[in-house]
């Protein structure tokens, strides 16, 4: 088939191809949503020679998107969820080796500590999967902690684990940086919303917002929190669409303590995360408890000063000498959580050739290159169900358990 004329589009670094909207072209596989797991999936279809068109309302990793944030976490330790370590293990491989193919990093290696109470079963279940699976890392007692991380106030927390080999990932540009790799090597790239498919039987297209029918044998919604808006009936109550609030705090002039090569990435089991200070962007420092319901497309993205205060308090517990740290960014973003925190990655109950790949649930951002291996593979028929994936176990009341 003779390939269609391209036009060209900015996405941040650099033009790359996108199909204009009066093209008509068949695919094997349409991905739409152009964040992390749309896009891993998009590359690793690729890699199995089929002809894939990648489709998203904004644009790769936008501002909107749960994946247009600035930086991520990639840690393979999950307590017990041996599963999601092996993803994590399998992802860092890939997003290291992206990174190494990059002008600039996408991956910075700081070492992730995980901190828990001196009894804390999630830390020794942490260890036993990570010894298991062979991952570097070493479980620290309180006075290991204090000499080894001074910067830190650890209250009562009194064990940890960290990984050396683990770290943190430039969100936005690392998702930008894999679809301007793929274009530039053929990938089409639409930038138009869809329109919600058929509800049963199998779908011969799909069709955008400007009336042009995307044809394909298989269709990847990969929409994040647009899921259950796509899909009201379907997703509408097992997706659970929540504000999360970021903050950036700016350490005292000429402090390095807290900054790339000497300050860790971290999260404690009282839902609080952070980062070092990448790039001088400040140094993040977020909660991960689940905020209130958020439409990613009406509700505003300002953070309120009660917010704001409440975190500065958590901030100075935890790390006095930011006791006057200005804030120097904050952004609102979003999870799309599933009842329990496991990923949907499965087929349309009701349409054959639809297929989820979402739930990312606040923590799927390391996992996009596995995620995007076993959603190609179950799509061409390569790959094992995992049932912990399925749209049967997600259910309609949130109780989180995967962390």
């Amino acid at each position: 088939m003779r390939r269609k004329a391209v036009i060209t589009m900015s996405t941040g670094r650099k033009s790359v191809r996108a199909i204009p909207a009066t093209a008509q072209t068949s695919y094997d596989v349409v991905v739409i949503g152009a964040g992390v797991f749309g896009s891993w999936t998009a590359y690793h279809l690729r890699r199995a020679k089929k002809r894939v068109l990648l489709v998203d309302a904004y644009g790769a990793s936008n501002a909107r998107a749960s994946s247009g944030g600035e930086s991520r976490i990639i840690r393979c330790g999950y307590g017990a969820d041996e599963i999601y370590s092996r993803f994590s293990k399998a992802s860092l491989v890939q997003w290291k080796a992206l990174s190494s193919r990059a002008r600039i990093p996408l991956f910075h290696k700081t070492g992730v500590l995980w901190l828990g109470a001196a009894k804390d079963p999630r830390i020794a279940a942490t260890a036993a999967v990570l010894g298991k699976l062979k991952v570097a890392s070493e479980t620290l007692g309180r006075a290991d902690l204090e000499k080894r991380f001074p910067q830190f106030a650890f209250g009562n927390f009194a064990t940890g684990v960290f990984e050396p080999e683990s770290g943190a990932l430039m969100a936005r540009r690392s998702v930008q940086t894999l679809v301007q790799e793929m274009t530039a090597s053929g990938l089409d790239l639409l930038l138009e919303s869809v329109a919600p498919p058929p509800s049963k039987g199998r779908a011969a297209f799909v069709t955008t917002a400007s009336g042009k029918k995307l044809s394909a044998g298989a269709f990847v919604f990969a929409c994040g929190p647009w899921l259950p808006k796509v899909f009201p009936r379907e997703l509408g109550k097992r997706i659970f669409t929540t504000r999360q609030e970021m903050f950036f705090f700016g350490p005292p002039p000429g402090d390095r303590r807290f900054t790339l090569g000497a300050f860790p990435a971290w999260i404690d089991a009282g839902n609080f995360y952070g980062l070092p200070d990448l790039e001088n962007r400040g140094m993040k420092f977020a909660d991960d408890a689940h905020g209130s319901d958020f439409d990613p497309d009406s509700n505003d993205r300002l953070v309120p000063k009660a917010s704001l205060e409440k975190v500065r308090k958590h901030l100075v517990e935890r790390f006095p000498a930011m006791k006057t740290a200005p804030l120097v960014e904050s952004r609102v973003c979003q999870y799309e959580n599933t009842s329990n925190g496991d990923f949907l990655l499965d087929r349309h109950p009701t349409v054959e050739n639809i297929w989820f790949a979402g739930g990312g649930s606040g923590h799927g951002f390391k996992h996009g290159p596995a995620v995007g291996e076993y959603v190609a593979g179950r799509v061409l028929g390569t790959r094992d169900a995992e049932p912990r994936f399925s749209f049967a176990n997600k259910g309609t009341v949130q109780k989180r358990s995967v962390y």
